[in-house]
Order: C-alpha cells, then structure tokens, then sequence
C-alpha cells in the first residue's frame, strides 16, 4: 500500500473521489500538508434535493481544515461541482467530508467537540490553533442539531434552578427531567422567573412534549417561579426543595449575626461555624469553641442559630402527616421566640416563608423528589465556568451546560460513532 492509498484511506474517500495529489511544504511555519482531491472524470452526482445522479453544471474551489498529519497542519481541497437537476435545477453538492458552509472536515469538527466537553473552549481554540470565535460556531451548530434531536414526550417531573452566568446577579435557568437517571438536563435559559417557565413550557410542546403533563415541578420559592408555573404548567404541583428553606434560614441567620455584631462582639471563627452543618462534624476545634461561647451568652445569634438547627427536626419526619405536625408545631415554638428580640425579626422572616409554603414542602415527602442532583450539577457548571475564567455570552454558556449535563454529549458521541 503506497502513501496515497493511506491518505485515501485515512480520509475515507469514495467513488467518485479519489486523492489526486498532496504536497508537504516545509518553509512556512506550521508545515502544511495540502491534499487535492477530486472526481474522476465525466463522474455524475446525486442532486442534493432528491438524489438523481445528475451531470457536473461547474465547479468551485473549496478548501477545509482537516486534523493534523503528524506535527503539521493539513488542509483538503476539492473542486466541488453544482449538479443540473432536470426537477430541481442547478444546486451545490454536498460532499462527504464536511458539512455545507463548514471550513473543517468533520473529524476535525469531532476532534473538537471531543476536546471542548473536557476542557475549556479558550484552551482547546490553543490546542487547534484556530480562533476560539471559529470554535464556538462549531460548538454551537452541534448542540443545536443535537437538541434537535430531543424527545421530551415522557417528561412528567421538573426540577428548575438558576444557576450564575456572570457577575452582577446574572443567570441562566436549567431545567431538569427528574426521571432521568443520566445526562437530566432538558433546557437552560438566560434570565429567571417566568419568563423562563414560559420558554420552557415552548420548548417542551416544539419537542414532543406537552406542559399539560407535566404534574410536579421541584423549584426555590421564587415568587416568579410560582407565577410562571399555575400560568404555563397549569396541571403541576409545586415542590419546594428543602434545600431551598435550609438556606433561607440561614440566611436571615447571618443577617442576625451582623446586626448583633455591630453591637457587640463575636467570638473569632463564628461566622462559619454558623454556615456549617453540625451534622457533618467537620466544624474545626476554634469555631466548635466558637459555638459553645455563644450558646452561653445567649445572644440573638445563638437564638438563631438554634432555631435554624431544630429545622432538622422537621427533615427527619417520617411521613408527610409526621412532617405537617412538626412544621405546625415548630412554627407556634419559633414564632413566639422571635417575638421576644427585635434582633431577630429576619428569622420571623424566615419562619413566615417556612409558613407560607408548607404545604409545597410536605409535597416532598410525598414524592421524594429534591433538587439535589441540580444543585450538584450547579457545581459541575460554576466548574467550568471558572475554568474558562467565564464565558463571553449567556449563549456559550448554556452551549457548555448542554454539553456537561444534557443528552446532546451522548447524541454527538453516538452520531459520531455512526
């Protein structure tokens, strides 16, 4: 087998392309390899509309980056006819190696798409050596091919969360399919509230599905939220994550912590003993020490703390009627405690919230359903956003949480394979 036999192997040509030259040149920097490909003579070719074998109308020289040859950069050419269809008159043909108005090949495009869901986008543009500009088009013409290609006809079940885009209180809104054991992600959104419900109530109809079935979504207690889903998921129930009331409480609890130390002093390392779970018993010895001077001085801070705490209470019902008690009873206990400091009006905040929405929270013991898988894909996201040192638009952005945590990175490796 002779080299060009190899090439045309490595390139996968077929009748009626065949490699008709190549040529290395070593004084420019990269080296380039250039290979000509063209058809053999007097060669018909299938109309791009309706597949007739058609004869050659003219001819267009095109060039495409294909992967490196080794250390050097490599590009294809080909004179590419316009067939003359008697239906459908003169039209560009399509070739095999690349798709229409691409200026890689596709293993170029699939090496790519390969490298941007491990690394960061900037970095593989470096690796290419192409402009990351040039990247992000491709990037973004698989992810929407691939969302395409979504079936979102069993979708019952709805986790939503926001998710940082950028600084200065700038979100995305992810959508998750609870039923999904892998890749949940079924949407993302730039913005929050119900205008994010409304795009993914669109969606789900232009995708096989229907907001008719959707009968739960697990979301925070965003006013917006709520609106948005009695107005376009009509027929859901609304579940409100534990998550979500845990970090309200603690919230108005370092709310309290700072009033309090504008009036007195606090015991160094508390501020985080006071963000930690006590459960997890990772508190370190200083803010364990911490705690238990606060505790003793009996100050609006451990008051609220405490009340924060006995939330696990609740947590550890084990039926929904179980839960409703506890929350009942809870709620009469703190509310009265607050009454009694001024300090701690944000926990009678936070107990008024826990109030409004216990019926949502119950809910959760009935379908056991929490937003925990979102709130650790939060993670994998805010990753690589950092990594990336963030994105330039919400649009790449949402194109990375696809790629990370939606059937798209599936869809492409299985298209790729095919």
């Amino acid at each position: 087998m002779d080299g060009t036999q190899i090439l045309t192997l490595g390139l996968g040509l077929e009748a009626p392309w065949i490699l008709k030259n190549q040529y290395l040149d070593t004084a420019v920097s990269p080296h380039r390899l250039d290979l000509y490909v063209e058809a053999e003579r007097g060669s018909l070719y299938p109309c791009p509309e309706c597949g007739k074998a058609c004869q050659a109308h003219d001819f267009a020289d095109k060039t495409w980056r294909h992967l490196n040859f080794f250390q050097h950069h490599c590009y294809l050419h080909a004179r590419v006819p316009r067939t003359k269809c008697p239906d459908h008159g003169v039209k560009r043909i399509e070739v095999p190696w690349a798709r229409p108005g691409s200026d890689f090949t596709l293993l170029f495009e699939q090496a790519a798409m390969s490298l941007v869901k491990e690394m960061p986008v900037l970095a593989v543009s470096r690796q290419l050596e192409i402009s990351d500009k040039r990247l992000w088009r491709i990037v973004h013409h698989y992810v929407g091919r691939m969302l395409g290609e979504l079936d979102l006809s069993k979708v019952v079940t709805v986790g939503v969360d926001e998710t940082a885009s950028r600084r200065g209180h700038r979100y995305v809104t992810v959508f998750l399919d609870m039923q999904r054991k892998r890749e949940p992600v079924i949407f993302a959104v730039p913005g929050c509230g119900k205008d994010a419900i409304q795009a993914f109530s669109a969606f789900l109809a232009a995708h096989g599905g229907d907001p008719n079935n959707v009968v739960e979504v697990v979301c925070d207690m965003s006013p917006a939220f709520l609106s948005g889903v009695t107005e376009h998921l009509p027929k859901a129930e609304v579940t409100v994550d534990w998550f979500h009331i845990v970090q309200t409480f603690t919230k108005r609890l370092d709310e309290v912590r700072k009033k309090e130390r504008r009036e007195q002093g606090h015991p160094k390392s508390l501020r985080w003993a006071l963000l930690k779970n006590l459960d997890n018993k990772n508190l370190t010895p200083k803010q364990l020490s911490a705690l238990q001077e606060l505790v003793a001085d009996q100050s609006a801070t451990a008051d609220a703390w405490v009340i924060k705490e006995k939330l696990r209470w609740i947590q550890k019902a084990p039926t929904p009627r179980a839960a409703r008690w506890r929350i009942t009873n809870y709620l009469k206990v703190m509310q009265a405690a607050v009454s009694e400091k001024s300090l701690l009006k944000p926990m009678g905040k936070a107990l008024a919230t826990l109030e409004r929405h216990a019926d949502a929270v119950v809910r959760r013991w009935l379908s056991g359903l929490t937003n925990a898988r979102l709130e650790g894909m939060n993670g994998l996201f805010q990753a690589a956003r950092s990594r990336a040192r963030g994105y330039r638009n919400e649009a790449n952005f949402i194109a990375m949480i696809y790629l990370i945590g939606s059937p798209v990175g599936r869809l492409f490796d299985q298209a790729k394979s095919t």
